[in-house]
């Protein structure tokens, strides 16, 4: 190996300074080590030494930015009575792929009376710390009820231990893994089960089972809540300038109706056609649109009650069509909105998509520090999601969190969006009646078992996982950890009966102008008391 290693040294020296000599003049002279000057071809010596790509005895030889070979890999040998083997490869960016028949050697394939070691993440309801201090450690959740299903099925035992580093798993720019991946590379466990999202880039140096569970990318923000129906919520359909121009609206058909009425000769009638021909009564004609009449004939109309008052002349008839027609696209309109204002409490929601989330600064948004759903924003090549990883990579302080529990806090504490997979927004919302969806799925991905690569066990995993969906058991273990929030559904709120909370206001209305009518009626009765009494 040292002979093979010295050859392909002194070749990509040879290489390098052949490169050198035909770019510039580079001559031989000899140097002192005791002289002050230095080679001045040093600097570009090392750097056409960089620039060498070459297959030598070693593998393939070419070197990164920091003079560090790159790029090549080990085998891994096995000595055995009949000599050496190869087991597997080793890769220069540390990962180890092992011969599947090699890890099978002297073994069973079948999980059957083994016990595995299981690397996992809390994260509610996935997995969850469960017993007293000073007791040992345990744990529940989905993905622990699915891992006693599938010891139960396959007829192994498993024993949990916790990530030590509390991460997922991301690559490290030195090519390492951090989290679930870096056990499951450097063979800590034997599965990782978690809310472990399936990436292509993870597939790369572990394996996957199939999906347990389908889910995608969501946006969680708190509830802002308008304010709740109140004894007035009736005039809630129009703002008050809607209704102060109805009213100004009135009083300017009244009037325009009083002067029509006066001008027009068609409105002046005699109120006693038969006594025409009485000498004494020749001139008398009446008006029927008195000021009292031009208020109250709107009135009418408006309520849609209609008034015993009805015009004569084409110009009156103009003005009462018009104001019908008004008030039947108002009371339309009025009508349409009312039971919405009634019985729901509307929810402001700044923003509604994840465009709109992108195209605003107020509303600070991240996800979890290296997690499946950062390196999503970060390779994404669709223009919304580029420009919201940029803004995440690049705002101080971080929007980053290291836990769905820090993000939900902080959405809770603060102006922000937390980015997360949508099976624990379903979950955190249904439990906490704060918090909301906004908008859609960003994207479609599955949770999966992951495991060492070329791992024997994978095929197993996947039947069972397959077998548990058939027999719709994790489905049941989905409902049992999701459902019993306390937070109610929203058809819920839809179907709410109305309470004096929200029509209180009318009874008010009624009462006080049954009180007003009351009131006017004892004046009408002292004024004509009075002037009867005058008169006698």
């Amino acid at each position: 190996l040292s002979a093979a290693l010295l050859f392909d040294a002194v070749h990509v020296v040879v290489g390098a300074v052949r490169e050198l000599n035909r770019s510039q003049e580079i001559g031989g002279r000899p140097l002192a080590c005791a002289a002050p000057g230095i080679w001045p071809h040093g600097t570009s010596l090392m750097n056409y030494l960089r620039m060498v790509e070459y297959d030598g005895l070693t593998g393939r030889v070419e070197f990164n930015s920091k003079g560090q070979r790159t790029n090549y890999s080990l085998r891994v040998l096995e000595k055995g009575r009949d000599g050496h083997r190869e087991v597997g490869v080793w890769f220069s960016n540390r990962t180890l792929a092992m011969d599947e028949a090699t890890l099978a050697l002297n073994a069973s394939d079948s999980l059957a009376n083994k016990t595995l070691i299981i690397t996992t993440i809390l994260e509610n309801p996935y997995v969850m710390r469960v017993g007293g201090a000073g007791g040992p450690e345990r744990y529940e959740g989905f993905c622990v009820d699915m891992l006693r299903e599938l010891a139960a099925l396959l007829k192994f035992r498993f024993h949990i231990k916790l990530v030590e580093d509390g991460l997922y798993g991301a690559p490290e720019p030195n090519g390492s893994w951090t989290g679930m991946v870096g056990e499951l590379i450097n063979r800590k466990a034997d599965l990782a089960v978690a809310a472990f999202t399936i990436t292509a880039e993870r597939e790369k140096v572990i394996d996957f089972s199939k999906p347990f569970m389908t889910l995608g990318i969501s946006i969680l923000y708190r509830v802002h809540m308008g304010r709740k129906p109140g004894y007035f919520s009736f005039l809630d359909p129009f703002s008050p300038a809607v209704w102060l121009f109805m009213l100004l609206a009135y009083l300017a058909v009244s009037c325009v109706l009083f002067l029509a009425a006066r001008l027009s000769p068609y409105e002046w009638y005699n109120p006693h056609p038969c006594l025409r021909e009485r000498p004494g009564l020749v001139g008398l004609v009446e008006n029927q649109y008195t000021l009292g009449n031009s208020l109250w004939f709107p009135v009418g109309g408006f309520l849609q009650q209609g008034a015993e008052v009805l015009p004569r002349a084409l110009s009156t008839r103009c003005v009462s069509g018009v104001w019908w027609a008004f008030t039947l696209i108002i009371i339309s309109s009025y009508t349409a909105n009312l039971a919405a204002f009634l019985t729901v409490q509307r929810m402001e929601v700044p923003v509604e998509s994840a465009d709109d989330l992108a195209d605003q600064t107020n509303i600070e948004y991240g996800t979890i520090h290296a997690g499946s759903t950062m390196t999503f924003f970060q390779n994404s090549r669709y223009q919304t999601y580029q420009r919201m990883w940029n803004y995440m990579h690049s705002k101080q302080p971080s929007v980053f969190v290291k836990s769905t529990e820090e993000g939900i806090a902080r959405v809770l504490n603060s102006n922000y969006a937390f980015l997360l997979e949508s099976t624990m927004n379903e979950y955190h919302r249904r439990h906490n009646c704060n918090l909301t969806q906004i908008g859609g799925l960003l994207d479609t991905k599955g949770y999966g078992i992951g495991m060492p690569l070329g791992s024997p066990f994978r095929d197993e995993i996947t039947l069972a996982i397959l077998q548990l969906q058939e027999n719709n058991r994790l489905e049941i273990l989905k409902r049992k950890w999701w459902e019993g929030g306390h937070c109610p559904k929203e058809e819920d709120h839809r179907a709410k009966g109305l309470g004096m909370e929200n029509i209180g206001g009318i009874f008010v209305v009624l009462v006080c102008g049954l009180v007003v009518a009351i009131l006017v009626a004892v004046m009408e009765f002292v004024w004509s008391t009075r002037r009867s009494a005058e008169t006698e």
